[in-house]
């Protein structure tokens, strides 16, 4: 079986029991630097063999661990912190296994932006998360562009290089918002940061951080009082399309299109 183990996101200290015993008991780890993860192996004197499985050999090493899974054995799969899957590695492994009928579970652990979106103080009813903004200009304009009307919180994983430049380009794209920057959560320098994206954020960045970006506010409108197959189903009245309706709602709801997808369905 495939245990998929969460990890501490900083403090070594926040593994669970059960995270300790399926290490334990695993035949084989799969992790992403095997530097990283034999720290907290070490830590708590686990000894196991380690594969490397990273994003430049998901293909060629899930074809190893499904052998392996395949002839019996146990394999526990970590990142570097936090829970697989999680804007890391393992999702086409995951859905090999679907494909496949092998089993596999979940034994659950810290999530970064979870742990930030509670520092925030931002609105936690309703939140996004998108991980890390693409790297080319145009898929990072668009996606900004399909997102500004959310009225849910907005969480991003970003690397120290590139915050303020993305702070910069959120501010372009979602106009003045209060955003909220989280690093080294857990960590001995744990900080929090609060400030309009206008100001962008102070001093030199450090550590992986969490940006948390309040969503637009909503607007008025008498089509939200609908339901929200009745507000698709108003667009289609009016000759759009079902994915164009879809997203017309999805705008003046201020949520994600993919929502509103199960409302276009044939019954």
């Amino acid at each position: 079986m495939l245990y998929i183990v969460g990890t501490p996101i900083g403090n070594l200290k926040d593994i669970t029991l059960r995270a300790l015993e399926t290490l334990k008991s695993a035949d084989v780890i799969a992790c992403e630097d095997t530097r990283r993860t034999l720290t907290l192996l070490n830590a708590y004197e686990i000894k196991k063999p380690l594969i490397s499985y990273h994003k430049f050999n998901e293909k060629e090493c899930g074809e190893k661990l499904v052998a392996r899974l395949k002839s019996g054995e146990n394999v526990a799969l970590v990142s570097d912190a936090g829970m697989p899957l999680v804007s890391d590695p393992g999702e086409t492994l995951v859905r090999r296994l679907i494909d496949e009928g092998l089993d596999f579970t979940v034994i659950p652990g810290p999530t970064a932006f979870v742990s930030a979106l509670a520092l925030s103080g931002l609105d936690t009813s309703r939140f996004c998360f998108f991980g890390f903004l693409p790297e080319r200009k145009s898929e990072r304009e668009k996606l900004l562009a399909e997102i500004k009307d959310y009225t849910a919180t907005l969480a991003f994983y970003c690397a120290p290089h590139d915050v303020k430049n993305t702070v910069s380009q959120l501010y372009a794209a979602l106009g003045e918002r209060k955003a909220v920057a989280v690093r080294e959560i857990t960590k001995l320098h744990e900080s929090r940061e609060e400030f309009m994206l206008s100001e962008n954020i102070k001093g030199e960045p450090r550590g992986e951080y969490v940006l948390l970006v309040s969503g637009a506010e909503a607007r008025e409108n008498a089509l939200n009082a609908l339901s929200e197959r009745e507000h698709i189903d108003y667009y289609i009245a009016q000759g759009m399309g079902k994915m164009d309706a879809l997203k017309a709602a999805a705008k003046d709801r201020g949520v994600p299109k993919n929502s509103l997808y199960k409302f276009t369905v044939e019954e």
